[in-house]
């Protein structure tokens, strides 16, 4: 029993829905099969897969369905945390009751694995040289998300040891040399390993945050940045 990642599906499978992907460059050319591949090479019925947002382009669930019932039809028990694309996202307790292998989280933690998986979509942080008062705004409202899951998986973890890792779809902070509100919450939490996805391209891959930082080992695990093989957390 493994536990992995990979974010950023971009799924449009609904005959709705026309996105081609390619457009972006080569990491993305033929990118659903590339996945399927990857993921039926990857991963076993007994493992679990972390997928930090940004699943589909459906505009609403409808429109999703068949990207996520695509998902519920592969191997592996799946944790989707919400991305900044993902609007069809709605009522996470009625999702809950859909799907056999599919776990939507929201201001709440998963036992997995050994592990406690938690986290929320995130947003810019303050350090970001755009940053507005909207901005402001979501990224308080997002602290305040974080920490009520890292609440929950501290409570799991006092009944039974086991590390938690840390889930964004945003990265925790926009500069290497800035600390963010996000950091600062894993750090009180004592988390080592955070994924997060959102980054897209060569640019932004040489431009974000991977390493350890204050302790903490962040990894990007956007679709295009793992060529659709998932990464390998425990």
């Amino acid at each position: 029993m493994s536990l992995y990642a990979i974010g950023d599906l971009h799924l449009s499978r609904s005959p709705d829905i026309t996105k081609p992907m390619d457009i972006y460059g080569p990491r993305w050319a033929n990118h659903m099969e590339r996945l399927e591949e990857g993921w039926l090479r990857t991963i076993k019925t007994e493992d679990t897969v972390i997928i930090p947002g940004d699943v589909s382009w459906g505009l609403k669930f409808s429109e999703a369905e068949p990207d996520l019932s695509w998902i519920d039809s592969l191997p592996g028990r799946k944790l989707i945390f919400k991305g900044n694309h993902d609007l069809w996202w709605n009522g996470i307790t009625k999702m809950n009751k859909m799907y056999d292998s599919i776990t939507f989280v929201q201001n709440d933690a998963v036992s997995c694995e050994g592990a406690y998986v938690c986290g929320t979509r995130g947003w810019v942080t303050p350090d970001n040289e755009d940053y507005t008062d909207a901005d402001d705004k979501v990224y308080k409202r997002e602290c305040l998300r974080l920490e009520l899951s890292l609440q929950s998986a501290a409570r799991m973890q006092k009944e039974k040891d086991g590390e938690i890792i840390g889930v964004l779809h945003y990265p925790p902070v926009s500069r290497f040399s800035s600390f963010s509100g996000f950091q600062q919450l894993f750090a009180d939490y004592g988390v080592k390993k955070v994924v997060y996805g959102h980054i897209h391209g060569e640019e932004g891959f040489r431009n974000t945050i991977m390493g350890n930082y204050h302790g903490v080992e962040y990894s990007l695990v956007s679709y295009d940045y793992l060529m659709g093989e998932p990464l390998k957390l425990r």
